[in-house]
């Protein structure tokens, strides 16, 4: 991932800002739902924050350099709202339960710092969830990037061979996927609120009518001047994804 422009890089941060966020929400996804191609989407309207994963701090994530280090996590987390909020006023965060769950072990300080900014109570948070209707496509696509290490269209450069097909990988894939989005629906239970939902198939027929309705959640204006430059998000090849699909429905 050394070469590839992942988005984390300071050369397409906003201009920094002085005063807190005036509005934030919480991008709630699980991984493989095609977080990462939305995540642009918004990013790239120039008025919805730049909502990426500012707590992944897994060892291959984008905050691996800090993954022993909560002082540093925490910094990191400050910045991102000072440097990822945009002109409008802002922020997003895009998050996995998976994530929360690593810092309520490792850095309970941050995660209480985060839950304080970003839930700020019913009628006040705004949660905009990524769902993605074709489980079983969910659970494949997870699968095959577990087990080839490739999470991104970048990867794809130089012929990596296909995993083997594997039943018991989509299987253990799917029931992952289920945890992280029951454990999204316990949090939103517990806290009383209630996301604004979008699909990933949705997103894909008709992406500008699905940012539209995010801004109007979040009661934002869109401004075509606003939008901003930043990394392109491929699909990655559905060649492989096709051929386990086939095999899935044949086992």
């Amino acid at each position: 991932m050394d070469a590839i422009e992942t988005g984390y890089e300071a050369k397409f941060d906003f201009p920094a800002r002085q005063a807190p966020p005036t509005l934030r929400y919480l991008f709630a996804s699980a991984p493989r739902s095609g977080s990462t191609y939305v995540s642009h989407l918004l990013w790239r309207t120039g008025c919805l924050g730049a909502p990426l994963e500012y707590l992944n701090f897994e060892p291959t994530g984008p905050y691996g350099f800090a993954s022993d280090s909560p002082a540093r996590q925490m910094a990191l987390w400050r910045n991102a709202l000072v440097r990822r909020t945009s002109p409008n006023g802002v922020f997003g965060l895009k998050a996995f339960p998976v994530q929360m769950e690593g810092l309520h072990g490792s850095n309970p300080a941050l995660l209480g710092e985060v839950m304080r900014a970003m839930i700020a109570g019913r009628g006040r948070a705004k949660i905009v969830r990524l769902r993605r209707r074709d489980r079983t496509a969910h659970a494949i696509s997870y699968a095959r990037a577990a087990l080839s290490g490739i999470w991104r269209s970048e990867q794809e450069v130089g012929g990596r061979p296909e995993p083997d097909y594997s039943q018991n990988a989509i299987i253990h894939s799917g029931r992952f996927l289920d945890q992280q989005e029951r454990s999204w629906d316990a949090m939103f239970r517990d806290l009383d609120l209630e996301p604004f939902e979008i699909w990933y198939e949705d997103v894909l027929a008709d992406p500008a009518g699905v940012m539209d309705a995010v801004a109007a959640y979040l009661g934002v204006t869109l401004d075509p001047a606003a939008v901003v430059d930043i990394p392109h998000i491929e699909r990655q090849s559905q060649r492989g994804a096709v051929a386990w699909r086939e095999a899935h429905l044949k086992s």
